[in-house]
């Protein structure tokens, strides 16, 4: 019985460890990230991932900061390099976790990137399956504020291409408003970012009813 007790100390002991590694390895890339070290948070994101292949959020990060970048540019095959390597550590993470309301957001954000960059091409091919990711991460968690204002800002977006009024939505963006003053992430890395661009939405598309 004692010999058992010390197998399983031992194991939980490792699984403290492990956990404790991954929490400061994704602390460090954090710091980097935050510091504009992109490069350096990227490539650490990558060897927690590596390490960690049970961990979504390490290929979570590496596809937003791949997204981000690509938002400013211009040379297609920068940007496609950029893209694809964002899909492909989506595509890794939503193995992991599946029906993760989360990726669903990210990865409507990739394709925005891609019509964003060229409309003609990527509009007609992406725009129903954004609108119809924005609602499956809205329907599978309604009080996800990312899966709220993301589905409003998609569809302002559409509206104002199409020279369609946008006030209909402004009640969306102050919901989601409302639900990032409660929502609370899982742990320290998990997504917990969009307040800052909805209060600039919110400024440039509904300031009377902000």
């Amino acid at each position: 019985m004692k010999h058992f007790i010390y197998i399983i100390l031992l194991l939980l002991g490792s699984i403290t460890q492990a956990q404790s590694n991954f929490e400061k390895g994704m602390q460090k890339a954090f710091s980097l990230w935050e510091s504009n070290q992109w490069t350096e948070a990227e490539n650490l994101f990558e060897r927690i991932a590596t390490a960690e292949p049970d961990q979504w959020l390490p290929h979570y990060y590496i596809a937003q900061m791949n997204s981000l970048k690509s938002w400013e540019e211009k040379d297609p095959v920068v940007l496609k390099a950029q893209l694809d390597k964002a899909q492909e550590h989506l595509n890794t993470a939503k193995s992991i976790s599946k029906d993760n309301p989360e990726l669903l957001v990210l990865q409507a954000h990739v394709l925005t990137n891609w019509v964003v960059f060229d409309g003609m091409t990527y509009g007609m091919k992406y725009s129903a399956k954004i609108s119809e990711l924005y609602s499956k991460a809205k329907q599978l968690a309604p009080n996800n504020p990312r899966a709220v204002y993301g589905k409003a800002e998609w569809e302002i977006g559409s509206a104002k291409y199409f020279g369609q009024d946008t006030s209909a939505f402004c009640k969306d963006l102050n919901h989601a408003l409302e639900l990032f003053a409660t929502f609370k992430p899982e742990s320290p890395f998990h997504p917990n970012w969009g307040q800052q661009r909805l209060e600039q939405l919110l400024a440039e598309s509904c300031q009377e009813k902000h």
